[in-house]
């Protein structure tokens, strides 16, 4: 039975932890990525925060279809203020992370002093789990707090993958996921380590892997090195806090595609992301 606002809440998080609250949340604040996935199910949450890649204000390319001017922001890493989180009467926090049970994008002591105040939801988006695992999770932590996508929702993610599917064959180009660091070099993402590159390569989508030196996520190249690996079509970053794209510096015939590393875990945001690739295959 999905509870109402009138008896106890309770929902288990991706830590295995079992967060509990007297009465169903009303007032939400979340990572930036996570309440864009709420008001996407229908839940405007009454404040959200930042990581330590954001600045004084929300980006955008994050916030999905969140009507910002209307959501409290309450910063972001360091800057993110604690007191004013709980001065705002929040009463569940839905924070985000990459494996682990460590918040994203805060300091470990605010998550801890928020935590003791306020019941906290910290569901793991990482390499660990796949885009639609990330996605239900989103979707049960919804439905306890008594709202969803509509049905129509799925249907349509379904048509838009099984669409991309039919046009994958064996001349299709391969596409290369990247974030742009500066004027010398970029980020190029590996494949294996984000969900939703990793759903395309399920459908049958090619993507470039990036040389094997750098970190779990990304490896940093000059931009030189990152022509040679001649893509036809580049997944760009467009997250603020990603250097400005200029396509001449992979390829002179190089289609781009805005890719959000940190899309919403939604039917609604994964069907337009695949419906994107799914154009722009049509069109190479």
């Amino acid at each position: 039975m999905t509870p109402t606002a009138a008896t106890p809440w309770q929902f288990t998080d991706s830590r295995g932890q079992l967060v509990t609250a007297p009465a169903r949340p009303a007032r939400i604040a979340a990572y930036i990525q996570a309440g864009a996935t709420l008001y996407d199910h229908g839940l405007r949450p009454a404040g959200i925060f930042g990581s330590y890649h954001d600045g004084p204000a929300p980006d955008p390319a994050k916030a999905g279809s969140l009507p910002l001017s209307e959501v409290a922001y309450f910063g972001a890493g360091q800057a993110l203020d604690p007191d004013a989180v709980l001065a705002a009467g929040i009463d569940l926090l839905v924070a985000v992370s990459y494996g682990g049970s460590a918040v994203y994008g805060m300091e470990p002591d605010t998550a801890k002093h928020l935590e003791q105040h306020i019941p906290t939801v910290v569901l793991d988006i990482g390499q660990g789990r796949s885009l639609s695992e990330v996605r239900d999770t989103f979707h049960a932590l919804a439905e306890s707090l008594g709202s969803t996508e509509p049905p129509e929702a799925a249907h349509a993610l379904a048509d838009a993958q099984a669409k991309l599917k039919s046009l994958i064959s064996p001349t299709t180009p391969a596409l290369l996921a990247l974030s742009p660091a500066d004027a010398a070099d970029v980020h190029l993402a590996r494949p294996h380590a984000w969900p939703d590159l990793r759903a395309l390569t399920a459908l049958g989508v090619p993507l470039l892997d990036p040389p094997p030196e750098g970190g779990a996520n990304w490896s940093t190249v000059p931009w030189e090195r990152a022509a040679g690996l001649a893509p036809q079509l580049v997944l760009a970053d467009v997250r603020a806090n990603a250097a400005p794209f200029e396509a001449g510096r992979i390829g002179p015939d190089v289609e781009v595609v805005p890719w959000n590393p940190e899309l919403p875990a939604s039917a609604t945001a994964h069907t337009a992301f695949f419906e994107s690739i799914a154009e722009a295959l049509h069109e190479a």
